[in-house]
């Protein structure tokens, strides 16, 4: 096929493809940590892994002299955090979370491994911004904030003994993103670039899942299916599946659609 009969947009995907992943991309995300002192050694964590995007979510405690000092020379990457209220305001245009748990939880979730983890994240940040997501240090993330992430991430520490402090955590995961940063630009170099598909799939970010989710309840409880008085746990199910699945931006659309036609049909 010569060149003149590409389609206009294949020329932005190839050089999209010959692009090497981008670690400023990668979002380290804190929530509610409860001594500003860890805040200080993640950022260190952070950095010397080449990190630098820091998002604070809802402190308890304010980066300080102490914090400053636990960050030693990545003094930068904690001047640089952006403090927001809630995850949903530090995830939102994100196009793929991971939330760190140190436990089993009632609900299954898909889960990655730490290499997996680091892996996955480094081949989709060329596409959007994407988000390690890191809980409070006595207890970690509250089932719901799991559940705005797509994925769940475990250290196979010590079964015996597995108590990982936040700049631990931080610095593990960190190391096996920029472990699959290096192997990915490595290759970037090597390898001869591919001619991408034009109709390739694209991931929806948070805030369009989020759309996606909302509009479902409102379709269930329209219907009937969803009983206000006793929900149960259906949108947590739907939000388990769709998170296993990852449907594209387009196949969004049309579920949007159809939950759209579904309201129709429930107000005649």
């Amino acid at each position: 096929m010569s060149d003149e009969t590409l389609d206009p947009k294949a020329g932005s995907l190839l050089e999209q493809q010959r692009e090497e992943p981008k670690l400023e991309n990668v979002r380290i995300v804190l929530v509610n940590t409860s001594d500003c002192r860890n805040i200080g050694s993640a950022a260190r964590a952070m950095k010397t892994m080449g990190l630098s995007q820091l998002v604070l979510v809802d402190p308890k405690e304010m980066p300080n002299g102490q914090a400053q000092a636990m960050a030693a020379g990545a003094t930068d990457v904690l001047a640089g955090a952006k403090v927001v209220g809630t995850l949903e305001e530090a995830i939102n245009d994100c196009g793929l979370v991971v939330g760190t748990s140190a436990r089993s939880r009632t609900l299954p979730w898909p889960m990655l491994e730490p290499r997996g983890c680091g892996e996955k994240l480094i081949d989709e940040v060329r596409n959007f911004p994407v988000a390690l997501v890191f809980g409070r240090e006595s207890s970690g993330l509250t089932n719901e904030e799991l559940q705005l992430c797509h994925f769940h991430v475990q250290i196979p520490a010590n079964p015996e003994y597995s108590s990982l402090n936040l700049a631990m955590a931080v610095q593990t995961l960190s190391y096996e993103v920029r472990t699959s940063y290096l192997i990915a630009r490595e290759k970037a170099t090597q390898e001869k670039p591919v001619q991408k598909k034009v109709e390739e799939d694209e991931y929806p970010i948070v805030e369009e899942t989020e759309r996606l989710y909302q509009h479902f309840e409102d379709a269930l409880l329209a219907t009937g299916f969803i009983v206000p008085s006793h929900p149960g746990l259906v949108m947590t199910k739907l939000r388990r599946l769709f998170n296993r699945v990852r449907p594209d931006v387009k196949e969004v659309k049309m579920l949007r659609g159809m939950l759209a036609s579904v309201e129709r049909a429930a107000k005649k």
